[in-house]
């Protein structure tokens, strides 16, 4: 007898009939013996609506009553699928998280996960129950009901995992599993039966729509095993156990399946659009001068991501560029615009229209040339290159947007990612 957690995603839970669908699937692993937790999300696009209602109440909400408003979706959902399991004749019952308890930290819209209490759950469990938790959701010490965040059930569903000590973490949303790259882009692109949690967690940073990055690091952190599955096949599909979709692993279990740990080099190829870019120029070329900027910024919460400080001006100058999210680019420039007399910079000069393109594999590790090959591949093709930016496992550039697909595409090629065969 496995012990799993099953998450299914707002497309999932998108109505009643889909909402049987999962039941039924649920049904399943009931019936191959496991003991199984579900977690859910709200229904496809119920959140924005709760959100806009928050917004249209008042622009200056108290995010202790919006935390209640949000996490309203989950909460029917859970119930929804509650229903459904005990019609199908499986027993059931809804948890919220105040009820576990999920204890999070009290920073509301983005509380973090702390503690979960087992005891009931286990008691259910052990009856035979299907124990159905909405996820995004927990409580403070204080007794106030949080949210982890946009895209936090699916840190609910981690976290429950490693709380349960679950043998595996089923997510299901609407992909069959983890690329080589966006298979809209490229149709030669292949599913990943593999990946380590370090690729995975590059691959989310980097543009990869799959996961949610705190997902994927406390999946690392705990040593929960997750599989990425689609929740659209026919009931007639392979049970999960059986590795239909991708599974996201440690780097020892990693390599036991592949069979020529030399050839793998690259893992897969993601792209970003939400970067914008930030010039700062003639900024005084002395000590202390780019903490000046960065400082304030992080101050802010806003993220920085690629960093070049260009060969200083003959009058004592340099140039600083860098980028962060788009959706921070307003605010990036208010608060360096507040900070220009202690920066001294001359003008601020800004880019929305770039992207970002990384390659991640494991293999890098141990691979001399895969940045060349990226730099040579591009150059090439006539994209120049606008800023790097790289990591032990990840190489980082930033283009004009306008050349996002055919980059993609063409590192695609040049890694030897492209699958032999594509079915018509």
């Amino acid at each position: 007898m496995a012990r799993i957690v099953m998450k299914f995603g707002g497309t999932s839970m998108a109505g009643i009939e889909r909402i049987r669908s999962v039941a039924a699937r649920v049904k399943r692993e009931v019936a191959a013996g496991n003991q199984v937790a579900v977690v859910v999300s709200a229904m496809a696009g119920e959140t924005d609506r709760l959100v806009g209602f928050c917004r249209e109440a008042s622009s200056l909400y108290d995010p202790k009553e919006y935390d209640v408003v949000v996490s309203a979706g989950e909460q029917i959902t859970s119930g929804l699928l509650a229903i459904a399991l005990q019609a199908a004749g499986v027993p059931a019952r809804s948890w919220l998280g105040w009820q576990l308890a999920i204890s999070t930290s009290d920073a509301h819209a983005s509380a973090r996960i702390q503690d979960i209490d087992m005891a009931a759950l286990e008691a259910s469990l052990a009856a035979g129950e299907v124990a159905v938790i909405p996820g995004f959701q927990g409580v403070d010490e204080h007794g106030r009901v949080t949210t982890l965040g946009r895209g936090g059930s699916d840190t609910s569903a981690v976290a429950m995992a490693a709380a349960m000590k679950a043998d595996r973490c089923d997510i299901y949303t609407d992909v069959d599993g983890v690329y080589t790259t966006d298979p809209r882009i490229v149709p030669r692109a292949r599913k990943l039966k593999k990946v380590t949690y370090e690729e995975m967690l590059e691959l989310a940073s980097v543009g990869a729509k799959v996961l949610q990055t705190r997902s994927v690091g406390l999946a690392m952190k705990e040593g929960v095993r997750v599989q990425v599955l689609s929740s659209f096949t026919g009931e007639d599909a392979p049970m999960a156990d059986t590795l239909p979709g991708t599974m996201i692993v440690g780097e020892d279990e990693f390599w036991e399946e592949i069979d020529d740990m030399e050839s793998q080099l690259i893992t897969g190829i993601a792209h970003d659009k939400n970067e914008a870019k930030i010039t700062l120029v003639a900024v005084p070329d002395k000590p202390g001068a780019v903490a000046a900027i960065f400082a304030p910024l992080a101050q802010a919460n806003i993220n920085v991501d690629m960093i070049i400080q260009n060969i200083a001006h003959a009058a004592g100058s340099t140039d600083v560029t860098f980028t962060v999210p788009a959706a921070d680019l307003a605010r990036s420039i208010e608060v360096l615009n507040q900070g220009r007399e202690a920066i001294g910079f001359a003008e601020l000069v800004h880019d929305t229209r770039v992207a970002k393109i990384s390659v991640v594999g494991v293999g890098m590790r141990s691979h001399a040339g895969v940045a060349s090959t990226m730099f040579t591949t591009l150059g090439e093709r006539g994209i120049n290159i606008q800023a790097i930016s790289t990591s032990e496992i990840k190489v980082s550039v930033l283009i004009e947007e306008d050349y996002t697909e055919l980059a993609v595409r063409v590192l695609h090629t040049a890694y030897g990612l492209d699958a032999e065969d594509v079915a018509a």
